[in-house]
């Protein structure tokens, strides 16, 4: 029987770090792949089309939505995301272990679609550093940067559902960590998991 690969859901707050640390987990482990979506919002500078994202218009996004082509998609920043369920399942199928970069509403619909899978939430060590990385990537403006750190500390209240937690304070720490979940099996998800100690006391900090 040919061996199947596994789907890893990553989601994090804007600005904790998860671009960057998907990045290195993909140059470690080349065998990993990640689930390229499909979004409504506008390229920003350096994307590629079918390399980042799928970029479509919303009256495309909706036709692909109502033939059923998504396996989750979610409304961010007034902007609409998808992940494909015809392309995912192809490269599950091929064992290819998929990374898929997405929201906590988007990982809430693919655990129930992938009760297999292994989610994880990124989180950052506290709410000063993340309002540090956000004004650090000078893309976004003033308004928008109050409207994500808003935003944030809703996105960190999910974190209890996932099955997994990673503080991205040290970055090689957090990266190591992250390939750990994804090379060591049951042993390093119950050793992070998303409700031990150091998290439980860690979020009433992020989220107040």
């Amino acid at each position: 029987m040919a061996h199947t690969g596994h789907l890893y859901v990553i989601s994090a707050p804007s600005g904790a770090g998860k671009t960057s640390l998907v990045k290195a987990m993909l140059a470690a482990r080349p065998q990993l792949t990640v689930s390229v979506s499909h979004t409504t919002r506008a390229p920003r500078p350096h994307e590629v089309d079918g390399r980042d994202y799928h970029f479509v218009s919303k009256a495309e996004f909706n036709r692909l939505a109502a033939a059923g082509a998504f396996l989750e998609h979610a409304n961010v920043f007034d902007n609409q995301y998808g992940t494909g369920r015809e392309q995912l399942a192809v490269q599950l199928a091929a064992g290819r272990s998929v990374l898929l970069e997405i929201d906590w509403q988007g990982a809430r619909q693919v655990r129930l679609g992938f009760p297999g899978c292994v989610s994880i939430f990124i989180l950052p060590p506290s709410r000063g550093a993340l309002e540090e990385r956000l004004r650090s990537r000078r893309t976004d403006s003033e308004e928008v940067i109050a409207r994500r750190l808003a935003d944030a500390a809703t996105d960190m209240s999910h974190c209890p559902e996932f099955d997994c937690a990673v503080v991205n304070d040290r970055f090689e720490q957090a990266v190591a960590e992250l390939l750990r979940l994804v090379d060591g099996g049951e042993t390093a998800r119950l050793r992070l998991a998303a409700n031990r100690p150091e998290i439980k006391s860690l979020l009433p900090l992020l989220v107040a």
